[in-house]
């Protein structure tokens, strides 16, 4: 039996695997995306496939705090947009 990745979720703070979460990632040049894929390079934070956990990561800043980053309204917007459709 193999071991299943664990990733803790930014906004509920839920221990999930890895392949049900959303990676938001910050890449090297300080880019701020949803990486669907789980595969491209830069410092990662973990979020469920769910609108509320994005609201929640959004409110208390968490995701800012993973990324050591400060990320602009139009980048949440955008990956509510994506949530919505995923």
């Amino acid at each position: 039996m193999r071991k299943i990745p664990q990733r803790m979720c930014s906004g509920c703070g839920e221990m999930k695997p890895k392949k049900e979460m959303i990676r938001v990632v910050r890449s090297p040049d300080g880019e701020v995306s949803i990486d669907l894929t789980g595969k491209k390079s830069g410092r990662g934070a973990y979020i469920c496939r769910d609108l509320e956990c994005l609201k929640k990561a959004r409110k208390s800043k968490r995701i800012e705090r993973s990324l050591a980053v400060s990320i602009p309204d139009e980048v949440y917007d955008r990956m509510e947009a994506e949530l919505g459709g995923a």
